[in-house]
């Protein structure tokens, strides 16, 4: 599969989702090449930008224990990945609608990727900058999940695949909110 149809998956729910269903990665695969590798950005991001300019995006960051952050930050994806997969399947059943256990997981991994890849933007030292960066990878990641779900549950009833859509966002958003604030209290 090429970038460029890669791409559209996030604007279109028929182009690159039938290609990612006939390539049928196997979970273990999804989360060894996929998941464990980009989820390991945003931890090392954090860790760098803490202890290189925390103080520029508020201060007294930079005294923080980063290190401790970083592998509670890891841990806390990797729960949240298994968390989407069930969730996204759950949701799904309960609108009556199909997804098997490997569609859902691979969406579980495939909707974190623009927000694993913001937190590149954490080599500039602005929270604004960030703060931009980071609503545009969310917007990202809300149009893949409705695509995928769309695609991979083979609806034909938009208004079905956002209600599924809303539901896992809302909690995605709930995991991504209680990520962030791991970080202020430590």
């Amino acid at each position: 599969m090429s970038i460029l149809t890669l791409s559209k998956i996030f604007v279109s729910s028929k182009e690159g989702w039938p290609e990612l269903e006939v390539i049928h990665p196997s979970i273990a695969k999804i989360f060894s090449l996929l998941v464990l590798p980009l989820s390991m950005l945003p931890p090392i991001m954090l860790y760098f930008a803490g202890t290189h300019y925390g103080d520029e995006f508020l201060a007294g960051f930079s005294a923080k224990p980063w290190m401790l952050i970083a592998a509670l930050f890891f841990v806390a994806e990797m729960m949240t990945f298994i968390f989407m997969g069930w969730l996204i399947k759950a949701i799904a059943e309960a609108n009556s609608v199909g997804i098997d256990t490997h569609d859902a997981y691979m969406l579980a991994g495939i909707a974190p990727i623009p927000l694993w890849l913001s937190s590149l933007g954490l080599l500039v030292p602005s929270l604004l900058f960030n703060t931009v960066v980071s609503i545009a990878a969310l917007g990202l990641s809300c149009g893949i999940i409705y695509h995928g779900i769309y695609a991979l549950c083979h609806m034909h009833e938009e208004v079905v695949a956002a209600s599924i859509t809303q539901t896992v966002i809302g909690a995605g958003l709930i995991a991504w909110a209680l990520l962030l604030i791991m970080i202020l209290p430590i």
